[in-house]
């Protein structure tokens, strides 16, 4: 099954820690980096400069549209 939101933030590298894509399913006011980046990668001190660092983004899709669009296609 897919869902049709989602938040995606895209976290650069930090100090010694690589850049990751983190995806969650979670309601608009919560798609910031404190509610999807899990597990934070870096200790307490450095939550803060690290989520500054992330771009989130909310997202929708209608997945009905899209299957519908297939058929109509395929036909």
């Amino acid at each position: 099954n897919y869902e049709d939101v989602r938040c995606k933030c895209i976290c650069p590298p930090y100090k010694d820690h690589s850049g990751h894509i983190y995806n969650k399913n979670v309601s608009q006011k919560d798609c910031d980096c404190l509610h999807v980046v899990e597990p934070m990668p870096v200790p307490g001190p450095d939550v803060e400069a690290y989520c500054l660092r992330c771009e989130c983004k909310y997202e929708e899709r209608s997945s009905v549209t899209i299957k519908v669009n297939n058929v109509i296609l395929l036909v």
